[in-house]
């Protein structure tokens, strides 16, 4: 039986090289190419949500993928959640180029 308190929030809905149709939720600009699971987990720890990470599951329209998913404490509702795990997700992935670009330049 599914658990009423938490949201399953997988990558393919912040991937903004996948359609709707392929499982992305919110709009291409609120989403990043290819997301992690350990860039998503960063964003929801930056909001201060409980969170367990599950490695080893599939996205049902992609069974093939195996990128795992979060199962995030309920707060709000889905839609309002994944909107601003979005937005963290996209300072996640502008700090992590930043710092790409810094190293690539000491060397």
């Amino acid at each position: 039986m599914r658990k009423q308190d938490k949201i399953i929030v997988w990558p393919v809905y912040f991937d903004s090289t996948r359609t709707r149709n392929e499982g992305r939720r919110l709009p291409k600009k609120f989403c990043v190419p290819s997301p992690k699971i350990g860039e998503l987990k960063e964003a929801v720890r930056r909001i201060k949500l409980q969170h367990d990470v599950v490695l080893d599951v599939a996205h049902p329209k992609m069974p093939w993928i195996r990128s795992g998913m979060l199962l995030v404490v309920k707060k709000r509702s889905k839609n309002a959640l994944l909107q601003r795990i979005a937005t963290e997700l996209l300072k996640v992935r502008n700090e992590a180029q930043l710092e790409k670009r810094k190293k690539s330049k000491k060397q």
